[in-house]
């Protein structure tokens, strides 16, 4: 597992092209620029690994486009010693990128191949999440909420209420809502009972599926 020189002069080229597309915060930046994100891809596709698209991995799910990583990171709003929940765990690159931020990192996958490859794979890099849940992602992970943020890397139907429920207040959950075309919308908690909604654009992604276990 090599990250070469030729690596790192195409992450410093993506962290440029993010900037460009409205990319701001400095953390999740470095986060991008510090992970070899060739590594979590098939070898096949290495020579598109800085590009800023999305790529297919293991059991017909797809390694999200840097910039929607970025995005959503960015919109999560955490900071060091956090706590966050991730719904999709994936290839694993969206729970480095908030391991590199100093988050405490909590990921449900419903793949049970994308599962296993991940939770070895992961560590091997340095990246040790909390805890990974082989899981049912629109039941969220009770056990250790209230979070800060939790953040949703597939596209889901409707907004799952036990994710909402399992927000801190002044937490926030960034969610794309929609069938084909999801809107990338952000929930804060602003009392026990009370959500602000915002709506930041148009993103596609692979559904979000439920009761797989």
């Amino acid at each position: 597992m090599k990250d070469t020189f030729i690596h790192k002069g195409l992450r410093k080229k993506l962290v440029a092209t993010l900037q460009k597309k409205g990319i701001a915060n400095r953390e999740v930046l470095a986060a991008i620029n510090t992970i070899p994100r060739h590594l979590f891809m098939d070898s096949g596709f290495l020579d598109h690994a800085y590009v800023d698209k999305a790529f297919p991995i293991a059991a017909d799910q797809t390694i999200s486009q840097p910039y929607t990583v970025a995005r959503q990171t960015e919109l999560l709003e955490v900071v060091r010693g956090d706590r966050v929940l991730e719904i999709g765990t994936g290839s694993g690159y969206q729970t480095a990128v908030l391991l590199e931020m100093g988050v405490t990192v909590y990921s449900i996958e419903r793949q049970n191949e994308l599962f296993k490859k991940t939770k070895r794979f992961l560590p091997q890099l340095g990246y040790r999440p909390k805890k990974l849940i082989f899981g049912d992602g629109y039941k969220g992970f009770p056990e250790a909420a209230p979070y800060h943020g939790i953040i949703v890397t597939a596209g889901a139907p409707f907004v799952p209420k036990p994710l909402l429920s399992q927000l801190k207040v002044g937490g926030k959950l960034v969610i794309p809502v929609g069938e084909n075309v999801q809107i990338m919308t952000v929930f804060t908690r602003t009392s026990p009972t009370n959500f602000e909604k915002e709506e930041f654009g148009e993103f596609r992604f692979v559904p979000l599926l439920e009761d797989k276990n």
